[in-house]
């Protein structure tokens, strides 16, 4: 089965806009599909590609870009030969799978690129970590993008729901709710990704063995190992650190408040000590970060404080696995609880994780605004995300609370939006309801996330 995915579009127009002139890196966590639709879009846009996985260390062809770099005419020979493949001037592509464990070859894309004969597609985990790119230069005949965990739009694709996404955006555009027997499928719709996530694996795994939960869940344990023995490898120097925060996701997502409270990981930490660690899991992916704003207005990063952070999984279906064991998804009948609406526990942290992920698969960089009220002694304003529309002529913020019950008050996000309203867009709350909007707040169920 091969996923329809929307990073092939952006692999089109790059072939069109800048072929001959600049290489494409595709960043992403591992598992997500990068070199899936690298060989799909060879197959179907080429007269032929090479796929050199250098994940596979293959010290043969390692060799070859070590000898031949400063003539290419070989260099291609003997690549053509090893890999069994005719090259065809202008139209082969080469994909340098996983090329951060040979920076030599992503060092290489300057002289390739100038010698104008192939395209070059480079993927890679944790292609900017310090080790991987510290005895190289970072070529500038390179683009990168990032590529994500399939979104909800992505998984509906795969489920054969087209038309319910279609219909989903419209709703949306014209601000006026679902059908109610629509609005119940697109709630379902959500609820399946909220179980499965976006990892293409356990996704086909989900849809090819008849919705079958428990073969997606061994599947994504396998890749919760995979991320676990990645952690290991790094440098000692803060592995620890960054495995206890790995470990510690699901625990911190359940709190009422979210963020990383550093102290009560270790005695005496703070967040200076964690730097390295976050950047690790950022970096790689595995984890969507969140951080505090503490004055929204042009430009949320000009205000950022990394010191307040919340730390979101980047696939919500990889949460649910990390936060429960096996027996607990069956003994306690957690699939059953969330597709009918019955899971009193951490329902929240799935929810939110979810939304986060969404919003960072839509390009948004995540952050919160907390308020302290001295006279009251308490956080008096927390907005769970606030986003901005990028504009640099008409700059507007959009705050918005996530609440996974169906009773809730919206008082921080009024109180927000009145201390901030001249630069304020819209509100919103996402909630499990049906589209409405209330005292100028647009609601919106949490699968019309992917319009924001």
């Amino acid at each position: 089965m091969v996923l329809k995915r929307k990073i092939y579009e952006k692999l089109l127009t790059w072939k069109k806009e800048t072929r001959g002139t600049k290489a494409i890196l595709i960043e992403g966590a591992r598992r997500i599909g990068k070199s899936t639709i690298c060989e799909e879009f060879g197959k179907n846009e080429y007269s032929s590609y090479v796929l050199i996985d250098f994940a596979k260390q293959d010290k043969t062809v390692e060799g070859y870009f070590n000898k031949y770099l400063s003539d290419l005419d070989t260099l291609f020979m003997m690549l053509s030969t090893h890999f069994g493949v005719k090259l065809h001037n202008r139209d082969t592509l080469f994909i340098f799978d996983e090329v951060q464990m040979f920076p030599q070859a992503r060092a290489a894309i300057k002289y390739l690129v100038a010698d104008g004969r192939y395209d070059y597609i480079e993927t890679g985990s944790l292609i900017s970590v310090k080790e991987n790119v510290k005895d190289i230069v970072i070529p500038s005949e390179e683009r990168s993008i990032k590529m994500y965990p399939l979104d909800l739009e992505e998984f509906a694709w795969a489920l054969g729901e087209e038309s319910l996404i279609l219909y989903i955006k419209n709703c949306f555009e014209q601000r006026v709710p679902l059908d109610r027997g629509m609005h119940n499928k697109a709630m379902l719709l959500f609820k399946q990704y909220l179980l499965i996530g976006g990892m293409p694996k356990p996704v086909v795994l989900f849809v090819s063995q008849g919705k079958d939960f428990s073969a997606a869940d061994i599947e994504k344990r396998d890749i919760l190992k995979l991320y676990r023995n990645d952690i290991m490898k790094i440098k000692s120097a803060y592995r620890s650190k960054v495995l206890a925060i790995f470990d510690q996701i699901p625990g911190l997502l359940s709190q009422h408040e979210k963020r990383v409270i550093f102290k009560n990981i270790v005695e005496g930490s703070y967040a200076e000590h964690y730097s390295d660690t976050f950047f690790w899991l950022s970096d790689s992916m595995i984890s969507n970060e969140c951080f505090l704003c503490s004055d929204p207005n042009v430009g949320l990063a000009i205000n950022e404080v990394r010191t307040y952070v919340k730390c979101y999984m980047g696939d919500t279906g990889l949460l649910l696995s990390h936060a429960f064991n096996e027996n607990e998804l069956l003994e306690d009948e957690v699939y059953n609880q969330i597709l009918n609406d019955k899971l009193s526990i951490n329902s929240g942290m799935l929810y939110e994780n979810a939304i986060a992920q969404m919003l960072t698969a839509n390009g948004h960089k995540l952050y919160f605004y907390t308020h302290y009220s001295n006279e009251k002694h308490r956080n008096d304003m927390e907005i769970d995300f606030v986003i901005s529309n990028n504009s640099k002529m008409k700059y507007k913020i959009y705050p918005i609370e996530v609440k996974s019950g169906k009773r809730y008050q919206a008082n921080s996000l009024k109180r927000f939006r009145e201390k901030y309203q001249k630069r304020i867009g819209e509100c919103y709350v996402i909630h499990p309801r049906n589209l409405v909007v209330n005292d100028g707040i647009i609601c919106i169920p949490p699968y019309m996330t992917m319009c924001l």
